[in-house]
């Protein structure tokens, strides 16, 4: 097992570092990572994609998350085409990937009222004329109002649906990000069923969704404690920079701690997805990681930083930010502890 990055997802990391690094708006970014071909590149050739994997996908994920970038990269490329690829047939590919070269937009419903990522859908979908209606509730749908498709775990299995289409409500929802999200309640709403359907696509969304969230979520953790580095070697105090303080070097450290077992916890997780092997106790343990480490991590940094950890015009509150949200879609700490520890009590 190596978890070193090879050519070609270095490359794929400087590329995305060097976009991240001309301190783009969001929207500038978003249409600098489409024209570099950061988003297609698992995309299939006949799609105008690169045709690589998972791990490279990921790898863009990590960088967006390093430099805490606010874009749709996360639910278009791990919510969105990666499952798509998996669940699809090419017919189904063909249309709902078309235009992601050129910045479209994709997104999933990975959280129902009270349940983030249910392994039994209390969403229904039936088959009618022209695909499957689904009628279900979904809170945390991130970009939801722009998707090309929203993809939705059904009792069917996964649908893919338009915000356009009749039955489909879509509710903002307060992000601390500010990014847009919503609640989507679907009465009716027509879409398609991605490939054969069952359990098993659903499984597959979630898979791939999780580890997403932790390549993202690695990279998130690496770029604020970088900044807080950077921050504490160049302020000084009583003559003497920050870092040299046993108590400020303490923190710093447990810090880098909880951040290198995220990063060994997120590649596992990324490997075993890209490999085709079971994932889930990795992703479970990653997800529980996230929901419950990565939030006190930032408020450590947020302190070592003094008065200006609070200021929300600095660069480390698009880290914090970042992290609350995705330790909300996940479900939070408790829920997570309790599906590692059902795990644990099955096996």
């Amino acid at each position: 097992m190596d978890f070193a990055r090879d050519e070609t997802q270095e490359e794929v990391a400087g590329v995305a570092a060097d976009l991240l690094a001309r301190g783009l708006d969001d929207d500038a970014l978003w249409t600098a990572l489409a024209d570099a071909d950061l988003l297609s590149l698992a995309l299939p050739e006949r799609l105008g994609g690169s045709g690589l994997g998972i791990a490279e996908a990921t790898t863009v994920l990590t960088e967006i998350g390093r430099g805490g970038a606010r874009t749709p990269a996360l639910p278009t490329i791990g919510f969105g085409i990666l499952p798509i690829l998996a669940l699809a047939d090419d017919a189904q590919q063909d249309e709902l990937l078309a235009g992601i070269s050129e910045g479209s937009v994709l997104t999933a419903a990975l959280a129902e009222p009270g349940r983030a990522f249910p392994a039994s859908p209390g969403a229904v979908a039936k088959p009618v004329d022209g695909g499957h209606a689904v009628t279900g509730s979904f809170v945390a749908v991130p970009y939801a109002d722009t998707a090309r498709a929203i993809l939705v775990p059904t009792d069917a299995g996964v649908v893919a649906l338009t915000p356009t289409t009749e039955g489909v409500t879509l509710r903002p929802s307060p992000t601390s990000t500010h990014a847009p999200e919503f609640s989507l309640r679907a009465d009716g709403a027509v879409g398609t069923l991605l490939g054969e359907g069952g359990p098993d696509a659903v499984a597959t969304l979630y898979r791939l969704a999780l580890a997403s969230i932790a390549a993202f979520a690695d990279g998130l953790l690496s770029g604020a404690t970088d900044l807080t580095a950077r921050h504490l070697s160049e302020r000084h105090q009583f003559g003497k920079p920050l870092a040299t303080f046993q108590a400020v070097a303490q923190q710093i450290a447990d810090v880098y701690v909880t951040s290198r077992t995220l990063h060994v916890a997120a590649l596992s997780s990324v490997w075993r997805v890209a490999e085709g092997l079971d994932a889930a106790d990795d992703l479970d343990v990653t997800a529980y990681w996230i929901a419950a480490e990565l939030p006190p991590a930032m408020r450590v940094l947020h302190h070592l930083h003094g008065g200006i950890g609070v200021d929300e015009t600095y660069p480390l509150h698009k880290y914090s930010s970042a992290t609350k949200d995705l330790a909300r879609l996940l479900g939070g700490a408790s829920y997570r502890l309790d599906l590692v520890g059902a795990r644990c009590s099955s096996n």
